[in-house]
């Protein structure tokens, strides 16, 4: 899963490049995000609209965690699964501020 976590976050810094917009929205944001595959897990840091770390292991102090399976984080990476439904049908748990889960969605 490694490297379709990366291709996700390679598409998120082209949308910074691409959008301004978006870009000075999610500028002065400065989170921790652990994401739990149960038999993988990983970390991502974001700072000035870069997702500058982005390495195996968990951090303890994280804003937000995700907790899901390799199989239902490919489909929502590739958009068979949509966030929304994925979180109802408890396919995906997330534990962090709302503001912060409302940004998970400008990674999908």
């Amino acid at each position: 899963m490694q490297q379709e976590i990366q291709n996700v976050i390679d598409r998120f810094h082209r949308k910074m490049e691409k959008d301004p917009e978006v870009r000075k929205e999610v500028e002065p944001l400065q989170k921790v995000f652990n994401l739990d595959l149960g038999t993988e897990s990983y970390t991502l840091k974001l700072k000035d609209a870069q997702i500058y770390c982005f390495e195996p292991g968990m951090d303890e102090n994280a804003d937000v965690t995700v907790t899901t399976t390799p199989e239902n984080l490919m489909g929502l990476i590739d958009g068979s699964l949509r966030p929304m439904r994925a979180y109802v049908l408890k396919k995906i748990q997330v534990k962090g501020k709302i503001d912060d889960l409302l940004f998970l969605k400008k990674l999908f």
